[in-house]
């Protein structure tokens, strides 16, 4: 089994054949696992705000998790956050989502393809749902240029070929960067340091999240 890394649309667009994963860690494959920890159906995957809107008007008892450049969105509660996703009351219910990076990539593989959502707090069960595929080739695809997606790419890398990596190590760039010290002030709008303590832990959950085409979204599911 060969295995791949690549970077946002392009490379989602690219990938032609096997198994491929879409990591986006901060945050929006924490929160769809989150989501599912709490109860969720469904999580359905949208490439723009009017897009989210839309669908969730038209599915009984839809939630909206939602952001554009990291911000909130006025109208809409939740952000993309999972310290909002594990407080709110998901029980049975389909939670829409659209991000800058994650759901747009993962709506750009293609459709015929083996698709996972990933991101550390599934990395493992995911790795093995791959590993149960037998696929020729699995791509692992950082949903934006960021540390905490590529450390999350190498950390499923490890667990697939069955490697001993530390997690710390993988997220060392990261933490010393701007980007987690601006984000671990806690000021950051829609984004409570509470997020990256839930993003940041390994394999908090034991499902991987596969995903499937529809004409509008991609939708997500829990698979143990």
């Amino acid at each position: 089994m060969k295995i791949l890394h690549g970077l946002g649309v392009e490379a989602a667009r690219a990938a032609t054949e096997g198994s491929v994963v879409v990591i986006d860690v901060l945050r929006a494959f924490t929160v769809s696992a989150f989501a599912f920890a709490g109860g969720a159906r469904e999580c359905l995957l949208v490439s723009t705000v009017d897009q989210a809107r839309s669908l969730a008007a038209t599915t009984p008892g839809a939630v909206i998790s939602a952001e554009d450049k990291t911000l909130p969105i006025a109208g809409i509660e939740i952000s993309n956050s999972p310290t909002q996703i594990r407080d709110a009351d998901l029980e049975g219910r389909t939670l829409v989502q659209r991000t800058s990076a994650g759901t747009p990539v993962i709506n750009a593989v293609r459709k015929d393809l083996d698709i996972y959502a990933g991101s550390f707090v599934v990395a493992r069960a995911t790795a093995q749902a791959c590993l149960l595929r037998r696929p020729s080739c699995v791509t692992l695809i950082a949903s934006g240029d960021f540390p905490e997606d590529h450390a999350c790419a190498g950390y499923i890398e490890a667990l697939i070929e069955g490697r001993e990596v530390s997690v710390a190590e993988l997220l060392a760039p990261l933490y010393s960067s701007e980007r987690y010290a601006n984000f671990a002030k806690g000021d950051w709008p829609g984004f409570p340091k509470t997020d990256l303590e839930l993003a940041l832990t390994a394999d908090r959950f034991d499902f991987a999240m596969p995903a499937t085409h529809n004409d509008a979204y991609v939708r997500l599911t829990a698979q143990r």
